[in-house]
């Protein structure tokens, strides 16, 4: 039986580009078979295209969406948070959801960027990297005190908190009733995802600062201590490992049964899990410097952002590199992946719109401040936030 996965690929091509006048057809034709055939626990690998509801916008972290993104953009609204954003934003039914180094998680009304409402962690050290997870009529964002949050999403009123043993740069993923997340006390959690509760945790050698993908029950992360994991969703069993060789700051992106992920030792590694090894790593041999941005993965493509200032898109199936895009500045964000284009900012304080296939660039917006947070794709429109407390809606 084919995995879903590897028919969806089938069909990528026409969710970026839309240039094929029957490709509506033909996509809805392949999905329903995709779906006819997947197994039970396939999820999606992509973004639906009105909502993005947690970091990379699906579950295995790919960073694409279907949403069809205006040819041209232009800045439609900002929000001023008061203090700097480094999360992602997620986006559903209408609303942004973003948190703030002030410990502020904000719903904005995705139209106008009104406030609907704001809940306070009361976190002295703030919200960091941690992005919003939107499921369960819920969001659940993590903060640098180390405690996770749920927040109802329609009025902002606190439903419950846990805390664990170390700050959280880890994002939440919502897994049918339970929430994944980790923390720098070394654990990767379990959360009963109504009550916060502990379903299980698994202890690792190193903090767990990245955000756990996931595909068919199981559970992928890469490791401050130099390990890939995969992890049995069911009760937190341990399946198997792989040796990634250097620290990893970013978080693996799934597709075509492979994780793809750059490390701090200026490699990217593509890992293969069938065999349970890796495939190949590249390194630029110009430029050695860390990769710390998460991938976005589509059409056997694998796109990136380095310290070397650099966007990079390499073959998923061979690594070797197709594109480069120099920025002036580190590229810590993660691109996003639409309509043929991919999204990514920079801490050059720019926000770059580039074409997927040739690395050109199509357009870009000053927003005056670095942009190491992530873009989020919902309804045609894109929503970061900046390092000066700004939010940014583009359409």
């Amino acid at each position: 039986m084919p995995e879903a996965n590897e028919d969806m690929e089938e069909v990528n091509k026409q969710f970026l580009t839309r240039s094929n006048p029957h490709a509506p057809f033909f996509v809805a034709l392949i999905f329903i078979c995709a779906f006819l055939l997947a197994p039970a626990h396939v999820v999606a690998q992509w973004a639906d295209g009105n909502s993005w509801t947690q970091f990379r916008g699906s579950q295995q972290l790919t960073g694409v969406s279907k949403s069809d993104v205006p040819k041209s953009l232009r800045p439609l609204w900002n929000y001023e948070a008061g203090a700097g954003i480094e999360s992602s934003a997620a986006i559903a039914n209408g609303t942004v959801y973003v948190g703030s180094q002030d410990g502020v998680l904000a719903a904005l009304d995705l139209s106008n960027g009104a406030v609907r409402w704001k809940y306070n962690t009361n976190s002295k050290e703030g919200i960091g990297e941690s992005s919003p997870a939107v499921a369960n009529g819920l969001v659940y964002v993590g903060d640098l005190g180390g405690t996770v949050h749920a927040v109802n999403a329609a009025n902002g009123r606190g439903a419950w908190t846990f805390k664990t043993g170390g700050e959280i740069k880890s994002s939440p993923v919502a897994v049918d009733d339970k929430i994944l997340i980790g923390s720098y006390d070394g654990h990767l959690y379990c959360l009963d995802a109504r009550s916060g509760a502990v379903r299980w945790k698994v202890k690792t050698a190193g903090p767990v600062h990245a955000t756990a993908s996931v595909a068919n029950g199981t559970a992928y992360i890469a490791g401050c201590d130099e390990i890939f994991r995969a992890i049995r969703i069911a009760d937190g069993r341990e399946l198997f490992t792989v040796v990634s060789g250097a620290y990893t700051g970013a978080s693996p992106a799934l597709m075509n049964n492979s994780a793809f992920y750059g490390t701090f030792d200026n490699y990217v590694l593509g890992v293969n899990l069938a065999s349970r090894r890796v495939a190949w790593r590249y390194s630029n041999p110009q430029r050695q410097f860390p990769f710390y941005s998460s991938a976005g993965t589509v059409e056997n493509r694998v796109v990136l952002g380095g310290r070397d200032k650099y966007v990079h898109c390499l073959d998923a199936r061979t690594g070797k590199a197709q594109w480069t895009f120099a920025t002036r500045a580190r590229v810590e964000s993660s691109p996003a992946l639409a309509s043929g284009r991919v999204f990514v900012g920079s801490s050059d304080g720019r926000f770059y719109v580039l074409d997927f296939y040739s690395g050109a660039k199509l357009w870009e917006f000053d927003a005056g401040a670095a942009l190491s947070a992530s873009p989020a794709v919902a309804a045609g429109r894109i929503v970061i936030g900046s390092q000066d407390g700004r939010v940014y809606c583009f359409g």
